[in-house]
């Protein structure tokens, strides 16, 4: 394949047989996916909406084109939690040429300088060091990020060049994982807003001979990992029914904060969007749920003795969503 070209697998997905338009259906969960490279996030969104049958559906930020791994893409009633998954800590690794920096610190960009790869051990571990904790990062040109209405990589596109504030950004945690001559591959662990292109140049200065990046790939979001994720060609290759089984309840992308049950008639107070007295202490987030296995009914967070509801599920949501998981369970407990 040549230099700076990049596979489209949607090539070697099989276009489905023509016929009539199947109606689209409510559907609620999370399905996690395994994003190929070439796709973005929205093409991802649309194919999956697609397979799926949705009528709602959304992602939960943009992953690059350049990019794999894991998408979280929200259906239904999930789409009212998308932003957790927004706001959570990312988890990726990261494949670096170095001694070359190009125009968007990635393969696509053309070469701006070429320097020798020089560093020991011990400069290596204090560069990592450098970047780690809260640091300040200047979003690149190719960003998704707006000036004025239009986008950075529009602008970038267009030859223009426009000036951005430093944003604070934190990495929790910057691990080598292996180095190779002139390739270094690394595993981040950072909080949402965080360019791993610019963290990928910013390593390359801090070792004196510029890097860029030839390999990404998210391995985890907030609660949820790579391994639970299915790619769009084993989902395409799936019975309708069984694709539909690969939906997660929407309290999944919430998993890492505290749970509090209430009583059935607290459960339909809360609901209708009341204010609750609770014996629990301060909490920015929990999830809520009622008496019943697997009630989820939405997030709130508690204050000074207050259960204060945030993003809540319709009755309705509710219902469905232990009737799917009721059924899926049944349908586990048949298989051989």
């Amino acid at each position: 394949m040549p230099a700076g070209r990049v596979f489209d697998p949607r090539a070697a997905v099989a276009p489905r047989a023509a016929g009539p338009r199947l109606p689209r259906r409510a559907l609620h969960g999370v399905l996690l996916l395994d994003k190929p490279i070439g796709w973005s996030s929205n093409d991802a969104l649309q194919k999956v909406k697609g397979l799926l049958r949705a009528e709602k559906g959304g992602h939960t930020g943009t992953l690059d084109p350049l990019a794999t791994g894991l998408l979280p893409l929200c259906f239904g009633a999930a789409t009212k939690f998308s932003q957790a998954s927004l706001d959570a800590d990312k988890t990726y690794r990261a494949t670096l040429k170095l001694g070359i920096t190009r125009a968007g610190g990635d393969l696509e960009g053309e070469v701006l300088a070429t320097r020798p790869v020089a560093f020991d051990e011990a400069r290596l571990r204090a560069a990592c060091a450098a970047l780690t904790g809260a640091i300040e990062q200047l979003p690149p040109m190719h960003s998704a990020l707006k000036h004025e209405g239009r986008a950075l990589y529009d602008y970038a596109r267009a030859g223009v060049d426009v000036e951005r504030a430093p944003r604070q950004v934190t990495v929790h945690r910057l691990d080598i994982l292996h180095r190779q001559h002139d390739e270094l591959e690394i595993e981040v662990v950072v909080s949402k807003g965080t360019y791993i292109r610019t963290l990928a140049e910013d390593l390359g200065e801090q070792l004196g001979c510029g890097a860029h990046l030839i390999a990404l790939r998210r391995t985890a979001c907030g609660p949820v990992g790579l391994g639970d994720a299915i790619s769009i060609e084993a989902l395409t290759a799936l019975e309708p029914a069984a694709r539909e089984a690969r939906l997660l309840p929407p309290d999944v992308l919430l998993g890492a904060w505290p749970a509090l049950h209430l009583a059935a008639g607290e459960a339909g107070r809360f609901l209708s969007g009341l204010r609750r007295r609770v014996a629990e202490r301060d909490c920015e987030a929990v999830r809520v749920y009622g008496p019943e296995p697997r009630a989820f009914l939405g997030s709130a967070h508690v204050k000074a003795g207050e259960l204060i509801p945030g993003r809540l599920l319709s009755p309705p949501e509710v219902q469905a969503l232990i009737g799917s998981a009721a059924t899926n369970e049944s349908k586990q407990a048949s298989t051989p």
